[in-house]
């Protein structure tokens, strides 16, 4: 009789209590990473739905305008780090908060247009799409959602919003007209076209300031989208000297 008879090895017991956990190693650290997308999509909705419901209840202007300019950089944002299905959760996620807290016609407003261009952003600058590119798409967008809200506040309201905005634009330019000694009577398609103009106008110059804090916050977060235009980098660098 030998003395392995007696005293087995206890090298297969340690293999095999060692062996599970090598292997419950890597599912460990993929269960610590799934959540991620899912914890970052749920902060940043909620914080989209705070800077709205912030941005509604305390009408400053100057306020106002710094917080609209981060409707859509989250979802924009959350396109960037985690792809496609997490910004539209993001959005679907903000418009379901809206909801709940301030009502469906709010909730709408959100998502049309300002998810709907988180989205779209988020598209472009994955893709590394120039300024012009994006900003022009999404100067569409915000244009359709503006003719959108305002078609949904005129069923609210009961009275053609489009109708009061034409004649406050028809007043500006016959108070332009009589300044400039003219006697003309503007006409109803120039009053039209200034007004989709001024809607233009407005979202080019929205589109453009997010842009500029998408960019340099982004840069700071470890997140690349494109570079602005050359003609903008210029300026800049000129107002930093």
């Amino acid at each position: 009789m030998n003395e392995s008879d007696f005293f087995p090895s206890q090298e297969p017991e340690e293999q095999s209590q060692t062996s599970p956990q090598r292997m419950s190693a890597p599912h460990a650290h993929q269960t610590i990473e799934r959540p991620l997308p899912m914890v970052e999509t749920a902060f940043l909705a909620s914080a989209t739905a705070l800077t709205w419901l912030i941005y509604t209840y305390l009408p400053i202007p100057l306020l106002g305008t710094f917080l609209r300019i981060f409707f859509p950089i989250p979802t924009a944002l959350l396109y960037l780090r985690w792809g496609n299905r997490a910004a539209w959760m993001s959005a679907g996620v903000t418009t379901l908060l809206i909801s709940v807290l301030m009502g469906p016609p709010r909730s709408i407003q959100y998502l049309m247009p300002y998810g709907l261009v988180g989205v779209l952003l988020g598209r472009f600058w994955k893709r590394q799409a120039s300024w012009v590119v994006s900003m022009g798409w999404s100067i569409i967008v915000m244009a359709i959602g503006f003719f959108f809200q305002l078609q949904l506040l005129s069923l609210l309201l009961g009275t053609d919003l489009w109708v009061y905005i034409n004649r406050q634009i028809t007043g500006f330019l016959e108070w332009g007209v009589i300044k400039l000694g003219l006697l003309l009577q503007p006409d109803i398609i120039v009053v039209q076209l200034f007004a989709v103009g001024l809607i233009l106008l407005n979202a080019a110059l929205y589109l453009l300031l997010v842009h500029l804090v998408a960019w340099l916050m982004f840069d700071r977060i470890g997140v690349a989208i494109p570079d602005p235009p050359l003609w903008l980098q210029v300026f800049l660098e000129y107002q930093d000297e």
